[in-house]
């Protein structure tokens, strides 16, 4: 089962349910938290009270493609994981060394480390959903976007949910200078969500997941790739547990779990380019990319 935010007749956001044969009913809470906090008060699971909405409604819709979606839970907070997988320690090394791929750097040592690299990405202001824009970074030239497993938190750290995610980063900001990472991380739009977020309590086995990603340019498949979330080195509770840690994590966090998704060294974003980072089961999120000094000219 699958949760979304969509705007409804009253142009106002609303809240429905996508079954798996992409039905969509209305929900009758306000966001994914209204109806974790009433099930906690009922004591019953989020799915029974979505299948008692299922139950006596008709579908809104055959299918979410009909409906103007938004970012599925807008989170206060948005954090991220590094150098999770292999190819993503193979990339950071390469940056931090200018392509010295058989130079060791501290990526070596975060990658094997009992702790986990997990970093501030965005704030609700800063993220987004799908077909909107993400932005580029003005000061780089060697940008990407990273496809995640997104995790939802609820303030224990416990998993309420699951979702696609885009953490966009500047390589050549990261690689630079290790203590630039906020600066390769965080700026306008350089976070996206979506388009549903996912029951964890639907989901079998979360390492079952296939991340895929696809970059067009001029409407022509520039890069695809895929990879499954099974070959993350590091426990989901690893990650959560990290986070949580003399942490105040609000209800509806996400959690980006890391990417081993990565293009090719002489890749990068231009404007206009397309990014469509699928997970199924879970949903196609898909942004256009922008670039900042089009976009300041344009609100100007």
């Amino acid at each position: 089962m699958r949760i979304i935010r969509f705007v409804n007749e009253q142009d106002t956001p609303a809240l429905g349910a996508v079954t798996d044969d992409d039905k969509v009913y209305r929900l009758p809470y306000g966001s994914f938290l209204d109806l974790v906090e009433e099930s906690k008060r009922r004591q019953k699971r989020p799915l029974d009270l979505i299948n008692t909405v299922l139950s006596e409604e008709d579908p809104l819709v055959r299918n979410m493609t009909e409906l103007s979606l938004l970012v599925p839970i807008e989170a206060k907070e948005v954090w991220a994981s590094g150098v999770t997988y292999m190819r993503s320690k193979e990339a950071r090394n390469y940056e931090a060394t200018g392509g010295k791929l058989d130079a060791d750097t501290f990526y070596d040592k975060v990658y094997d480390a009992d702790r986990p690299e997990i970093f501030f990405k965005s704030t609700v202001d800063r993220t987004i959903g799908t077909d909107e824009p993400v932005y580029l970074r003005s000061d780089s030239e060697w940008q990407i976007p990273e496809p995640e497993l997104g995790l939802v938190l609820d303030s224990d750290g416990s998993i309420l949910a699951y979702t696609v995610g885009n953490d966009m980063s500047c390589r050549d900001i990261e690689g630079e200078n290790p203590l630039y990472l906020p600066q390769a991380k965080i700026w306008k739009n350089s976070c996206s969500i979506g388009p549903s977020i996912r029951l964890a309590e639907t989901v079998h086995d979360p390492y079952d997941f296939m991340i895929i990603c696809r970059i067009y340019r001029n409407e022509n498949l520039v890069f695809e790739d895929s990879a499954k979330v099974s070959q993350l080195k590091r426990k989901l509770t690893e990650l959560t547990e990290y986070l949580v840690k003399d942490n105040v994590v609000f209800p509806g966090t996400v959690l980006l779990t890391g990417t081993c998704i990565v293009p090719p060294n002489e890749f990068t974003l231009n404007d206009g380019d397309l990014v469509e980072i699928e997970i199924p089961g879970i949903g196609l999120l898909r942004n256009p990319v922008k670039s900042q000094v089009e976009h300041q000219s344009i609100v100007s």
